[in-house]
């Protein structure tokens, strides 16, 4: 076990990084196929695929998830993500073609670095040419490489955000994990209640409360400039409509972890996928449905775990300072 997402069989993880022009993707990967899900709930999302994820619709399996910078440009990431999956073989059958099934969200990252240059193809097939298991970087790495959090005085004011992941393992063997990208407008939480991160006192004296300002009406705007995307996955034998509860459930650890989360400025997408494999890649049984609320419930705390640890892990990019740089430290209460 790595405390990952790849702890569960059947799932590898690659990044691209531009560390200079602080953007990247991350790809989830499970070219086997398993079955997706999707929560959608900001206000601002940019997604690719979400509608085919739906229980009522056709697709019941999906072979990737792209998590991306670059704002609406970086959905061009996903087309070499098909790429990538139809040398592979992978997708929903088609008469004589095989049409890999790949969902996405994306964050905005622009104003951090270069806004000029946004995950392309040509980089999205790169991440999954580096895509295994096992260890999974984490902090200001694809995805998480031009993400911040705590804007509510601004971007000038904000702390770094960055990619993290997390995973557990139920007494009956089911393995449950995420990974998150914060990026969010709100300041991120512990599982103490105390704040990790949030927009910085102009003062350097601590963290200025994001509610207090928004109460005030003295917090800045950053329409569509924000975003909480992540990938929840398991183990389990679920169906499609199992699945999207689960998804469902698991973004509920983003307003655990993030203060305010899914508001109209942020993008929040959780997916989930359920690959039903053993470790040794055997099909796995269907246990009782009641464990989807069990699995739900975990996906929850470890989306939150997830987004805290992404923080923590993230190092400085330019002007935002990452929290393990600043000099004081302010934890109070939220």
């Amino acid at each position: 076990m790595h405390d990952a997402i790849t702890d569960v069989p059947g799932i590898t993880v690659g990044h691209w990084t531009d560390s200079r022009a602080a953007t990247g993707c991350t790809v989830v990967l499970t070219e086997t196929g398993s079955v997706g899900g999707v929560d959608v709930r900001g206000a601002a999302p940019g997604t690719r695929e979400t509608d085919l994820l739906r229980p009522m619709n056709l697709v019941q399996h999906v072979q990737g998830i792209i998590l991306t910078g670059g704002s609406a440009f970086g959905l061009d990431a996903a087309t070499g993500v098909v790429r990538f999956l139809e040398e592979m073989e992978a997708g929903f059958r088609v008469r004589r073609w095989r049409v890999p099934i790949v969902a996405g969200a994306v964050l905005f990252d622009l104003g951090v670095g270069d806004g000029h240059v946004r995950p392309n193809a040509t980089n999205g097939y790169d991440a999954c040419l580096g895509a295994v298991g096992g260890p999974v970087s984490q902090g200001s790495v694809g995805a998480g490489t031009g993400a911040s959090v705590g804007k509510a005085c601004g971007h000038g004011a904000a702390v770094k955000g960055g990619l993290g992941t997390a995973s557990a393992v139920m007494d009956d063997g089911t393995v449950v994990a995420a990974i998150m990208v914060a990026n969010g407008f709100g300041e991120v939480i512990g599982r103490d209640g105390v704040v990790v991160a949030g927009p910085r006192d102009r003062q350097g004296e601590g963290f200025v409360d994001t509610l207090a300002e928004l109460s005030k009406g003295r917090a800045r705007k950053s329409t569509g400039e924000n975003t909480t995307i992540g990938v929840v996955a398991t183990n389990a034998a679920l169906n499609k409509e199992e699945v999207n509860k689960v998804a469902q459930m698991a973004q509920d650890g983003v307003a655990v972890a993030v203060r305010p989360a899914h508001t109209m400025s942020d993008g929040d997408v959780v997916f989930a996928v359920a690959t039903g494999r053993e470790r040794d890649g055997s099909r796995r049984r269907r246990k009782p449905r009641s464990n989807v609320t069990a699995i739900g419930a975990l996906a929850s705390t470890l989306v939150a775990d997830s987004i805290v640890r992404g923080v923590q892990e993230a190092d400085r990019t330019g002007k935002i300072p990452a929290v393990k740089d600043l000099e004081w430290d302010d934890r109070h209460e939220a």
